[in-house]
């Protein structure tokens, strides 16, 4: 049960008050959302996640206080925390297998909560903009369809997604906000800016510019970020893009060209050069085993041995 979306999505006219009362509640909260100035996340006892990837913890945690994602156009950043255990999780979606991938989120979330303990699921989302394509209008209603299939009551809290989170620039549609993190200690979801995006950037980059599903990349018990086993077909026919233009890159490699922020051709680039390196990840897996990362004394995710 979803019960917010389900005022959303009834034709039947008594809903129609309860309706205009949740919609309106949601609008404001947008509004004051995204008027808030992005806060910059240092990397110390930040978890950065990136695209089609998704992470959960705890406040007992000693290593994480903020979850975060950021870069996300036409994507969308998806919160879900409940409110008794303090069990918080954050996914940045792509629309790349919607209704598998939210199931894994609730479920992460469920996992960590003892299910004596009162409270209840909060759910945040937030990201999209009025894109040409309506890539993010499709990306809304599937992530909220998705949320009203669980058989849990899931409230939604802030909807910061598509026409809410769109500003026009000099004639141009972007995101207001294209990070968020979330304190897991608190609760608190804001707006963000990550100046680093580690550790492994662009291997797990490379994991989901090559067709990767969405990845739980933490394993809260051990406090360990956990990247691959990946795979993927060696391919040199993408050497070609390392001499395009940026204008080329983003026409052909970006959902949203006239929206991406100033790195995104870098990212890209440094990506392909990366799989240019490493025409297979045999090498980055030895024995077939992930890699691991832990934080160190001095705040850094360090790699580590498996155990």
């Amino acid at each position: 049960r979803f019960s917010a979306l389900q005022q959303f999505s009834s034709s039947n006219r008594s809903q129609i008050p309860v309706f205009k009362t949740c919609f309106c509640f949601l609008k404001e909260n947008a509004k004051e959302f995204r008027s808030r100035p992005a806060l910059t996340v240092e990397p110390k006892r930040l978890l950065y996640v990136q695209q089609r990837e998704f992470a959960a913890t705890t406040p007992a945690d000693s290593s994480v206080s903020v979850i975060g994602s950021g870069d996300a156009t036409t994507c969308h950043l998806v919160v879900l925390r409940h409110t008794g255990s303090g069990a918080t999780c954050l996914a940045h979606c792509d629309g790349s297998s919607t209704f598998t991938e939210v199931p894994l989120l609730v479920n992460a979330v469920t996992s960590l909560s003892n299910p004596a303990k009162e409270g209840r699921l909060e759910l945040h989302l937030v990201g999209g903009f009025d894109d040409d394509s309506k890539t993010s209008h499709t990306l809304s209603l599937t992530i909220l369809a998705a949320f009203q299939k669980q058989k849990d009551e899931i409230h939604l809290e802030t909807c910061c997604i598509t026409d809410m989170n769109d500003v026009v620039t000099d004639g141009i549609h972007r995101p207001i906000v294209y990070g968020i993190g979330v304190n897991v200690k608190t609760g608190e979801v804001f707006p963000a800016s990550f100046p680093q995006r580690g550790p492994a950037e662009d291997l797990r980059s490379a994991r989901t510019f090559t067709g990767g599903e969405m990845a739980e990349v933490y394993d809260s018990s051990k406090e360990q970020i956990k990247i691959g086993p990946c795979r993927w077909t060696p391919n040199r026919d993408i050497a070609f893009w390392l001499s395009e233009d940026d204008n080329t890159i983003l026409q052909f490699l970006s959902t949203s060209p006239y929206a991406e922020p100033p790195h995104f051709v870098q990212h890209i680039k440094s990506t392909i050069q990366f799989l240019l390196d490493h025409p297979s990840a045999d090498s980055l897996f030895p024995g077939g085993q992930p890699q691991l990362f832990q934080r160190s004394e001095q705040g850094e995710w360090e790699r580590v041995s498996q155990q």
